[in-house]
C-alpha cells in the first residue's frame, strides 16, 4: 500500500537555525543621508531669520524699559517682569482680551458655517449658476481690505448709508438716521460682518474641493439605501471634509484673532475703546504711546492666549491620521 501524501496546507515549513546570521542591509552612504537635510537647510535658515529671530527680539524687549527716550539714546534698561505686571494689573487688558476671544469665536463660527453651506450649495448647483457664484466669491475675496472697508463704512453710514435708506423704504422708520457705530457692540458687529464677507470665499472653496473629491458611488449607494439628504451628508460628505474643516477652522482662528486693519479703519477701536481688540491695544501701547517694552509684553501675552485658544485644534491636526502630519 502506498504511503499517504501530506496535504499541501499541512506542509512543514523549513527549519531556521536561530544561530544563523541574518543578512545585513546595505548601509547608505553618509552623503545620501545628509542630502535631504542639506536641501531643507536654506528654508530652515530663512524661517529662523524671518520668524524665530524677530520673536526672540520681541521676547527680549518685553523685559526692558524701552520708551522713545531709551530708543533715541540707545540705552538698555532691564526691568524684568515689570512690563508684564503692568499689563496684567490693568483691567483694560482683561476686558480687551475677553472681547477679542468672544469676537474671534463668533466670527469664526459664522464664517465656517457660511463657508460650509456655500461649499455644499456649489456641490449641488448646475454648471452655469455655480460659475456665477464662484466668480462672485473670487471678486469678493480679491477686493483689497481697505476698499472693502470703505464700502462697508458707506453702507452703514448714519445719513447716507444704503442700509438705513433701504430699511426706511421698507417702512422701518426707526432706522432713519440710525448710527451703527454708536456703541462698541454694534461697531464690532459691522466689523464682524466685514471679516465674514472677506473670509467666507476661501473656506467655501476649500470645503467645496473636499466635497468634489468624494466619490459619487458613495452618494449613489446612500440614495439606493433610502438615505435622506441630511443622512447622506452626515454619512458620506462629513467624513471626507472633516479634516479640511478642522484645518480651516484653525486658520480662521489665527486670522480673525489678529484682525487689525478692519478694526482700525472703521473706528480706530472706538467709540471710547468699545471695539478695541488686542492687536489694536498693541498698536496703541507701542506705536501711538511709544511704550515699546509694554507693547512687546502685550504681544507675548497675545501669543500665549492664542496658543491656549488653538491648543485643541493643534492637537487634533497632529493626531488626525487624515491630515498625514
Amino acid at each position: 500500500m502506498a504511503a499517504p501524501t501530506t496535504p499541501v496546507d499541512r506542509a512543514v515549513p523549513p527549519r531556521v537555525d536561530p544561530g544563523a546570521a541574518r543578512p545585513r542591509r546595505p548601509r547608505r552612504p553618509l552623503s545620501d543621508l545628509a542630502v535631504p537635510y542639506l536641501m531643507l537647510a536654506p528654508a530652515v535658515v530663512l524661517m529662523l531669520a524671518l520668524l524665530a529671530w524677530p520673536a526672540l527680539q520681541v521676547l527680549g524687549i518685553s523685559f526692558r524699559k524701552l520708551d522713545l527716550g531709551e530708543l533715541v539714546r540707545g540705552e538698555v534698561e532691564w526691568v524684568g517682569f515689570d512690563n508684564y505686571a503692568e499689563v496684567l494689573s490693568d483691567p483694560e487688558f482683561w476686558t480687551v482680551t475677553v472681547r477679542t476671544v468672544v469676537f474671534t469665536a463668533v466670527v469664526v463660527a459664522v464664517t465656517v458655517g457660511l463657508g460650509l453651506a456655500i461649499g455644499v450649495l456649489m456641490r449641488h448647483l448646475g454648471p452655469g449658476v455655480r460659475a456665477v457664484l464662484q466668480i462672485s466669491l473670487v471678486l469678493a475675496w480679491a477686493t483689497p481690505i481697505v476698499a472693502t472697508t470703505t464700502v462697508f463704512q458707506w453702507m452703514f453710514d448714519q445719513e447716507y448709508g444704503i442700509l438705513n435708506k433701504t430699511l426706511v423704504a421698507l417702512g422701518v422708520d426707526s432706522f432713519r438716521g440710525h448710527s451703527w457705530f454708536s456703541s462698541g457692540a454694534s461697531t464690532l458687529t459691522v466689523i464682524g460682518l466685514l471679516v465674514v464677507w472677506q473670509a467666507t470665499p476661501f473656506i467655501g472653496f476649500t470645503l467645496y474641493a473636499g466635497l468634489v473629491n468624494t466619490p459619487r458611488d458613495l452618494y449613489e449607494a446612500a440614495a439606493i439605501d433610502g438615505a435622506t439628504p441630511w443622512q447622506a451628508f452626515r454619512a458620506v460628505s462629513w467624513p471626507s471634509i472633516r479634516p479640511m474643516l478642522t484645518l480651516v477652522t484653525f486658520l480662521s482662528v489665527l486670522w480673525d484673532f489678529k484682525v487689525f486693519t478692519q478694526v482700525w479703519a472703521i473706528r480706530q477701536g472706538g467709540p471710547d475703546g468699545g471695539s478695541t481688540t488686542l492687536p489694536v491695544l498693541l498698536y496703541l501701547k507701542g506705536i501711538s504711546a511709544s511704550h515699546f517694552g509694554v507693547a512687546a509684553a502685550v504681544a507675548v501675552l497675545m501669543l500665549v492666549v492664542l496658543v491656549a485658544v488653538t491648543w485643541r485644534y493643534m492637537r487634533l491636526l497632529v493626531r488626525s491620521p487624515e491630515t498625514e502630519l
